[in-house]
């Protein structure tokens, strides 16, 4: 592989992978919270009751909400990008781990 193609690889793979994360958070409720990326001003302010903020940074936010189809309801509210998070990932935990 040349520098050229690893070049050209390396945004479509982050594209990729950031492509999944948004059908996951718009598709399933699976995840337990989600972040707003750049979120506007006043953002926090409009949303509805019943929505908790569990974290931010200056470039993100962190929800959490029992609402269903939380993360389109946070498009409907302005935020530009929706990223599920706290999920396991693909392959469960060792047993070690899950169990006490």
């Amino acid at each position: 592989m040349t520098i050229k193609s690893l070049l050209c690889a390396l945004p479509l793979l982050g594209l990729g992978w950031i492509s999944v994360l948004l059908a996951v958070a718009l598709i399933s409720d699976a995840a337990p919270a989600y972040v707003v990326v750049f979120p506007k001003e006043g953002f926090v302010e409009a949303l509805p009751n019943g929505v908790a903020l569990i974290g931010s940074s200056s470039m993100s936010i962190t929800l959490k909400s029992t609402t269903p189809q939380f993360a389109m309801s946070l498009y409907k509210h302005g935020a530009w990008l929706v990223l599920p998070a706290g999920l396991p990932g693909c392959l469960p935990l060792p047993k070690s781990v899950t169990s006490p």
